[in-house]
This record gives structure tokens, sequence and C-alpha cells, in this order.
């Protein structure tokens, strides 16, 4: 290695959903037995959430335009070591236009030949019980670097934490205990046939349960299902009412989050609030996806979804209408009433 200048590395996760950025930032601390600084690549959408990702010093975001303008630019960082956990075409002709001179990603691929470290995903060896951050960490043990801690970390900003507060404010809520319920997921608002009365009936067991306020949190886009639950469920709202960070704040200060699969499960999880992940699809894989923190839990599938049904295709989501409550309830008491254990 040379001496005279510091072994940089980047992090090229433009794609997927926030959860995958988060899981993705694991490889970066393991980087750390190597390299320094280390840098990220990320989509517009994810930029926020990485920044406050301590195991990162920087982020770039691939806004879209000329692939050989954004190699130019990861080239002036003067990085020796690219890490794709999110591969494309472009991201790995981008860390190979640069000149970055090791460069690791999945084999088996078209693009394939621009890594100089080629990885097998265990995944696609039909393993479906590793968790996808030890799958990606077989990316940075291919470069003699681990780690032993693979629970993302997550830290609101001093704003985050004043939106938090204004916001709590505004409900009514300074100083008091609440939970927060997360109904839905990235394919919820988009088909407009996601039920409600499932999730609604969860607020309402855990407000009674709990002798606390409910939030329904969501983005912006599940406005409608959050009210719908809300409605039915007694709960209180808050749909589109925060920024990835401040809801990381806001999820920090909960008593418990309990919610579907999705990046607001993992964010919830690396601010090190207690946590029930929700995964109510027969082809969920709640070992591969599950939220990862001190205070977790999961709820598995229990309805009996015919063969093969997707979420992105399911014609009537009747594993939500049916929500097993009872279950989750149970799952969030136990996990209320467990000490903190390493994750």
């Amino acid at each position: 290695m040379n001496k005279g200048l510091p072994e940089r590395a980047l992090i090229l996760c433009a794609g997927g959903g926030i959860g995958d950025s988060l899981v993705a930032s694991v490889v970066a601390r393991a980087l750390r037995a190597r390299f320094d600084p280390i840098d990220a690549l990320a989509l517009p959408a994810h930029a926020a959430a990485l920044e406050r990702v301590p195991d990162f010093d920087r982020i770039l975001v691939d806004e879209g335009g000329s692939q050989r303008d954004l190699a130019a630019r990861v080239a002036r960082g003067c990085y020796k070591a690219a890490v794709v956990t999110w591969a494309t075409s472009r991201s790995a002709s981008i860390a190979q236009v640069a000149g970055i001179p090791i460069r690791v990603g999945q084999s088996h691929r078209l693009y394939s030949h621009r890594f100089t470290h080629r990885v097998d995903v265990r995944s696609e060896a039909g393993d479906v019980t590793s968790h996808w951050s030890q799958i990606l960490l077989d990316y940075a043990r291919s470069l003699g670097c681990d780690t032993d801690d693979a629970a993302p970390a997550f830290v609101p900003t001093h704003a985050d934490d004043a939106e938090c507060d204004a916001l709590l404010a505004s409900l009514g809520l300074s100083g008091r205990a609440f939970a927060i319920v997360h109904p839905a997921n990235a394919v919820a608002s988009e088909r407009g046939i996601w039920p409600t009365q499932g999730w609604a009936a969860l607020a309402g067991a855990l407000r009674e349960r709990l002798s606390v306020p409910v939030l329904v949190s969501g983005s912006a886009a599940d406005t409608a299902i959050v009210d719908d639950v809300a409605r039915g469920g007694g709960a209180i709202a808050i749909a589109g009412r925060t920024s990835i960070g401040g809801f990381g704040a806001l999820a920090r200060r909960a008593l418990v989050f309990a919610g579907i699969t999705t990046g607001s499960m993992h964010v919830a999880a690396a601010v090190g609030a207690p946590t029930v992940g929700i995964f109510p699809f027969q082809t969920d894989t709640p070992e591969r996806w599950a939220p990862l923190g001190k205070r977790t839990s999961i709820v598995r599938a229990s309805f009996p979804c015919r063969p093969g049904e997707r979420k992105e295709t399911c014609p009537d989501y009747a594993c939500i209408a049916h929500l097993d409550v009872a279950r989750i309830v149970t799952a969030v008491e136990s996990l209320l009433s467990a000490p903190a254990v390493a994750p």
C-alpha cells in the first residue's frame, strides 16, 4: 500500500430501496480494516439517508446523467477500490472507466468482466437463510476485510431532532410515549387495492395494550392508506409529515416500531428502536431481510397465500386483510419485556 496517500474506497449502491443502501453500509464498516476514507455513490432519493450513516465519509449522487461525466467525477476521488453492491451495467462501467484499480462485484453477469474480484452471490445458489448483510460482506471478504457488527447505523442530526420536536408538539405528544405502526410498502399505494382493516386492528390493539398513542407512518404517496388505518384504529396519521432524518429521530424516541418490511423498518432498527418487522407474504424471506439491531423481532407469514403469489402481482392482498394481529402484539410485548442484546 502507498503510505503517502490514503487508500480510499467507494461503495456503489445506486439502486434498490433505502433498505438495500442501509444494509450495504456495513460493507463500508468492514472495509475500514484496510481503507479510509470510504464514500458511497447513491441515488438522489437515498442520499439523505446515507448522509446519516456514520460508516460513510461522503455521499456522491448519481443524478442519472452522462455515464462518462459521472465516471470523470468519480475518478477525481482517486479511489483505490470500488465495491459494487448494486450492480448494473452502468455501475460496473463507471468503476472501470473511472480507473479504479480494485473493483469488486458479482460473478455470472454480462458485465462481470469489468470487475477484478468477482463474488459468487449465495442467494443465487439457493441460499434463502443468510441475511443480506452477510451476502454483501462476502464482497468485503474478497479483499480480506470483515466485521463482527453487521447492524446498520443511522444517526439523526440536530435538525432532525428539531423536526421531530415540532411534529410531536403539533400533535400534543411532547414528552409522551408513543408507538409507530408502518402499514405500507412500495407497492401499496401503486396498485390501489391495499387492505387497511388488519392494520387498523393492529393500531387499535397496540393503543389499548400499551396504553400509548399510536402514530401511523408512511410516505406522502401512502396518505390515503395511512389515513384509513388511523381512522379505523383510533390512531394518528403522519404520512408525509417527516423527512427521512425526521422519521429516524421520531423512531429513536418511539416505545416500539411495528411495520411491514420496508426501508422505514431498517431505519427504525438502525436508530435503536425496538423493531418488529412484519413479513406477511409467503414469498417473503425474513431471514434475509430481518431488521438488525439490539432489540428486533420478526413476524413471519401465516396466511395461506396461493402458490407463487408475489406482492407485486397479488390480486387481493388477503394476507394483509387478515393480518395476524394477535401474533404481532405478542411479538411486540415479548420484545419490550426482553433485555437488549447485541445484534
